[in-house]
């Protein structure tokens, strides 16, 4: 890697998933872009939150169920939702799963 560019061929293979838990590892930040790479056992889950920035998941496989605000979302492979900041959002693995957190520091929040 180089001051210039970030390269991961296979993103799936950068995170393990741990039985019985979930593993987060940072890919890349600077002050616009945070990207962290999650690994979800079955029946894992992160809880209810916010993020005060807009975010973008990527599943890369698995199955897992998105809550976001009052909507739900099943996803699987190839999954990509946006968020708006501050939207109140869940995510619980139904199986063994990986995803791509972008988390977007430098866009600006609507409103």
């Amino acid at each position: 890697m180089s001051d210039q560019s970030t390269t991961y061929v296979d993103l799936a293979a950068e995170v393990k998933i741990q039985d019985g838990g979930t593993i987060s590892k940072t890919l890349y930040q600077d002050s616009s872009l945070k990207v962290v790479l999650f690994g979800f056992d079955a029946g894992q889950e992160l809880s209810e939150h916010t993020a005060a920035v807009p975010a973008v998941l990527q599943f890369l496989d698995g199955d897992a169920t998105v809550t976001l605000g009052d909507k739900t979302v099943d996803a699987a492979a190839s999954t990509f939702i946006h968020m708006a900041a501050n939207l109140s959002h869940s995510i619980t693995a139904n199986k063994p799963t990986k995803m791509l957190l972008l988390l977007l520091k430098g866009a600006k929040a609507d409103g």
